[in-house]
């Protein structure tokens, strides 16, 4: 009989296909691919051998809700393209490797529902966290959702850890890596506001998520620190993209053309409305100043480079997948206290080339 033909029906070979050819039980092949049982050095060696000359694959998949294998974590991200959580990601996945974990990444498309398919879904596959990033969606039946959902993971051995957003109310079972969000902005809103700035255009980003609250509170806060009068008239909100501070700025430069600053919620809002006040035929700073929010590559990319709020997303991704492993390695019973579920990392503003005192445009 070949080789080919000792394997199963299908082509791959099975782990008893590699036992038979191997000569030991099929407990035995187990114990060698799983590392958790002590086995003689020679057993070891001709289980190895088989493998490689079968070409086996462990089921993974099986091994891990067998309880062994490697642990996988599932980030959830709104837009794989978007730079700031990429980052986030980068920092989970790289922290991950390192362990010898695995990563997996969905998509929500910014879409709440989605959100919390993916959630369930990543449950029922057995996932060692379900690690989700970015803001959250202000509204209790979502929130109520969300809870159970972690609630149930963790039932089911698995944790939730939140990224970038609030910790959900009442005693819920996740961990929760934040940013002093709302102070980023307030230093931002000072910075402005100290430059001499009265008249800022505000783009925090879509009103019902928590990281736009958090940013607009900030900015509100800042003007009454400075004893300004903050007019809800310079706010417009809309998504962290490139399109809304092109079309937001555009738009205000009909309907409020007196504003001598843009607070952008992202950097690449920020890139959207310096683009909108070149076709206008401004520049930045001298008619017009404007800042961002995430310090990504792009914000020293710009011309000029832009002054920004640094947040540490790669190390919130680090201090994510360090949590979950913190966790596991403490035991499945292990509970931390409150105020170990909820990290939150600090913020700082970058002065680069985009602010000056406010200009005389005509």
């Amino acid at each position: 009989m070949s080789q080919r033909k000792a394997t199963s029906d299908a082509g791959r070979a099975t782990i008893r296909d590699v036992a038979e050819r191997a000569g030991v039980s099929v407990a035995s092949v187990s114990r060698v691919l799983s590392g958790n049982y002590p086995v003689s050095e020679e057993l070891r060696r001709r289980v190895m051998k088989v493998v490689r000359d079968l070409d086996y694959v462990t089921n993974a998949h099986a091994r891990s809700l067998a309880g062994g294998g490697t642990p996988t974590v599932a980030i959830l991200i709104n837009n794989i393209t978007g730079a700031a959580f990429a980052h986030v990601a980068k920092g989970v996945e790289g922290a991950a490797t390192l362990r010898g974990w695995l990563s997996l990444v969905g998509t929500t498309g910014d879409d709440p529902e989605r959100e919390l398919a993916l959630v369930n879904l990543m449950r029922q596959q057995g996932v060692a966290a379900v690690i989700l990033l970015g803001g959250a969606y202000d509204y209790d039946e979502y929130q109520l959702r969300m809870a159970r959902f972690a609630r149930s993971l963790d039932a089911a051995g698995s944790h939730l850890v939140l990224v970038g957003r609030p910790p959900l109310e009442g005693d819920v079972p996740a961990t929760t890596v934040d940013y002093d969000n709302e102070g980023g902005a307030y230093a931002m809103a000072s910075h402005l506001l100290s430059a001499g700035h009265r008249r800022v255009l505000v783009l925090p980003g879509h009103a019902e998520l928590t990281t736009a609250q958090g940013r607009l509170s900030g900015a509100q806060r800042a003007f009454e620190a400075y004893g300004v009068p903050f007019d809800p008239g310079m706010v417009r909100h809309g998504p962290y993209d490139y399109e809304h501070g092109y079309e937001a700025v555009e738009a205000a430069l009909h309907e409020t053309p007196d504003f001598t600053a843009v607070l952008a919620g992202t950097d690449v809002v920020a890139a959207g409305g310096m683009q909108a006040l070149r076709a206008a035929g401004l520049r930045v700073p001298e008619d017009v100043s404007i800042v961002g929010y995430d310090d990504i590559p792009l914000a020293s990319q710009l011309t000029p480079q832009l002054t920004t709020v640094h947040v540490p997303y790669e190390e919130m991704g680090r201090v994510a997948l360090r949590a979950v492993a913190d966790r596991r390695e403490g035991g499945a019973g292990r509970r931390k206290s409150a105020d170990g579920d909820h990290l939150v990392l600090g913020t700082h503003v970058v002065v680069r080339n985009s602010v000056q005192p406010p200009g005389q445009r005509g």
